[in-house]
């Protein structure tokens, strides 16, 4: 058997030097000054992500901090607890695979106008030190402090952490913390309102805590498992009593190998699990070559690395964990 998936993610290595950035980045600042553009900003409204609209151009309304994070769901967060008192943007868009992303000049470019970068760190912003390096005055916090690391325990990535630690609840009230606290130091002023907003937020993630304890309860032990492409629910398992099988540890590979995929085959079949699923921001032909060879179910898409559009099944985190809750405990119940 001869399986060959190659991931949505491609990196185009004849794209812009890091080192013609700066030039490009100059000149696009230049162009802007002469034009007389005049961009407006958008909305704050609580779990609403803005458009990438430049940031630097923006600093200036209302004198608002500017908040940028690497990807869709830390902006989410970021933005519930934020409310109307900061710019929050993401700098990969929805529906981006986010490990292996390149940075454009626009992103340099709103940058150089931020107040503070937030990132998930645990290795899966891997382009981020070169996008740092632009802009190296700019504060930036890691959310994943305080989070104890999963390490992956196979392929190239062994020993290495497993980044998806927003994936579990009991983790993303740590996040949301952690952004309390950056916000409230970046802007005292606001301090008040970035502690309300966090408390309010906080509970609802903890809804959310309690929702999946209680749909995992009802279904037998022996049948716990999460059956997905990537590896991205270690710390989700860990926390509520799954066990995790994936094809690979992580989306920045390009390509399922056969002892990957006949591994699944292999436990999904021996343990009867009844439903496999994928990620939004992949390719699913090797999950439907393990349903094909077990006559397991293929339950559809997890969302993992990004939010939705804002009219999508996912378009914030918390629904994004409702959703992924619904169609694990739909597809575990088929027996």
């Amino acid at each position: 058997m001869k399986i060959v998936m190659k991931l949505k993610c491609s990196f185009n290595q004849n794209f812009i030097s890091w080192k013609s950035y700066p030039a490009i980045l100059t000149g696009l600042m230049f162009a802007v000054s002469l034009s007389g553009c005049n961009f407006q900003p958008n909305s704050t409204q609580t779990s609403e992500i803005p458009d990438s609209t430049n940031a630097s151009t923006r600093k200036d309304k209302k004198d608002k901090k500017v908040v940028l994070t690497t990807f869709t769901v830390l902006a989410d967060m970021a933005q519930n607890v934020a409310g109307d008192k900061a710019i929050v943007e993401s700098i990969t868009k929805v529906g981006a695979e986010v490990h292996g992303y390149e940075p454009t000049p626009s992103d340099l470019q709103r940058g150089q106008g931020a107040d503070l970068i937030l990132e998930n760190g645990l290795n899966l912003e891997r382009w981020a030190e070169r996008f740092y390096n632009s802009f190296p005055k700019v504060e930036r916090l890691t959310l994943t402090e305080g989070i104890q690391p999963i390490n992956i325990t196979e392929d190239s990535y062994q020993g290495k952490p497993n980044p998806h630690a927003w994936m579990s609840p009991q983790n993303a009230l740590i996040y949301v913390e952690n952004i309390r606290k950056a916000l409230g130091k970046l802007d005292p002023v606001n301090a008040p309102t970035y502690d309300a907003n966090a408390k309010v937020y906080s509970q609802q993630i903890q809804a959310i805590d309690v929702k999946l304890k209680n749909a995992i309860a009802v279904i037998p032990p022996d049948k716990r498992y999460i059956v997905s492409c990537e590896g991205a629910f270690a710390y989700l398992a860990r926390d509520y009593g799954l066990k995790e099988v994936y094809i690979w540890p992580v989306n920045a590979e390009q390509q399922a190998t056969p002892k990957q995929v006949q591994k699944v085959i292999e436990t999904v079949r021996a343990n009867q699990i009844p439903t496999v699923f994928c990620e939004s921001t992949v390719s699913n032909q090797a999950q439907l070559q393990v349903v094909k060879e077990t006559g397991a179910k293929y339950g559809g898409v997890f969302y993992v690395d990004s939010l939705s559009p804002p009219d999508g099944l996912t378009p914030t985190y918390l629904k994004l964990m409702e959703y992924n809750i619904n169609t694990l405990i739909k597809g575990l119940q088929k027996q």
